[in-house]
């Protein structure tokens, strides 16, 4: 016997996805050839393509090499490192670091900035977090790449990090039952999916913005019912996956982990989550902010400072 369950009525269509039409496929270096002027960023953008290319590859293939016994060692912020994550961080790291104008690397999984060269005027700042919900993985659920670009300015000297506002593009990588690379070059968002066939990553969502109407309210920790009506609650610990929802079907995304480890509190890393989120939300027409000030807006003070934040 074969039972039919109807779909649920509260998770409604994400109609706000915009497919491009398949005989006007645009591949994605096609699309950097049109859009980015400088050849150096377009030669970067590259580069973290094919590293986002090749995690995708390993996440595909993480089951087959994975040792349920293997622990990882903890990072300053006392969280534990898949050993996934440290291979993916290689991957992004060597792609980037064989940049010539790249001066600096910000990597989620190594205490330190990475100081490649000394910065100089329109150098570039890459900061990435290789593989964000790692641990999913263990049990098949979606997992993705956060990366943004920063140009060094002549106010930012030697040492000084750059700020929100000095981002010249940001994206991430989804890896799920596809993989899909959503990028920013400051005024509109851009999705490419990659065909399987051709290893190539093909634009299949131009110009995504924000539905206006929300449909979930997801939230990392929850001792409370959801306080607004009409929202479905979930989290699916992938800050990749949850503002990858957020973008297609609208949602309202409060971002605040209540730890007993002082250094988890505050929640999203600025550098490698909080600053590319809000520069890829606010060119879709949303919004990030900390209750009080915009994301982009707020100035570093170390290389992975926290912050409370609140997307949708």
């Amino acid at each position: 016997m074969v039972i039919l369950i109807p779909a649920p009525k509260r998770w409604p269509a994400c109609s706000n996805i915009s497919q491009a039409d398949p005989m006007e496929q645009e591949t994605l270096h096609a699309y950097l050839d049109r859009e980015v002027g400088d050849a150096s960023l377009h030669d970067l953008l590259d580069r973290i393509a094919s590293a986002c290319w090749s995690i995708s590859s390993l996440v595909r293939r993480s089951a087959l090499h994975s040792n349920p016994d293997e622990v990882g060692s903890a990072n300053r912020q006392g969280d534990l490192q898949n050993p996934h994550e440290l291979l993916a961080d290689d991957v992004f790291a060597r792609g980037c670091a064989a940049h010539a104008g790249v001066a600096m690397l910000i990597s989620e999984e190594v205490d330190e900035v990475i100081t490649l060269k000394d910065p100089q005027t329109g150098d570039f700042v890459v900061a990435y977090d290789p593989l964000n919900g790692a641990y999913n993985l263990d049990v098949g659920l979606p997992v993705g790449s956060i990366f943004a670009v920063y140009k060094v300015s002549k106010d930012c000297g030697k040492t000084a990090l750059p700020s929100g506002r000095q981002l010249v593009c940001a994206g991430y990588a989804i890896y799920g039952p596809s993989t899909m690379l959503v990028l920013t070059i400051g005024n509109r968002v851009q999705g490419f999916s990659l065909d399987p066939e051709t290893d190539t990553f093909i634009l299949t969502h131009p110009d995504v913005t924000v539905p206006q109407n929300a449909v979930e309210f997801v939230i990392t920790l929850s001792p409370r019912r959801a306080p607004i009506q009409n929202l479905v609650m979930r989290w699916t610990a992938s800050i990749v996956a949850e503002v990858h929802s957020l973008l297609l079907c609208g949602a309202i995304f409060p971002c605040r982990v209540e730890d007993e480890n002082p250094s988890h509190r505050g929640s999203l890393r600025l550098f490698f989550e909080a600053y590319p989120m809000a520069m890829i939300l606010e060119a879709a027409g949303g919004k990030v902010t900390n209750g009080r000030t915009p994301i982009l807006d707020l100035m570093p003070l170390e290389a992975h400072q926290r912050s409370f934040v609140l997307l949708g």
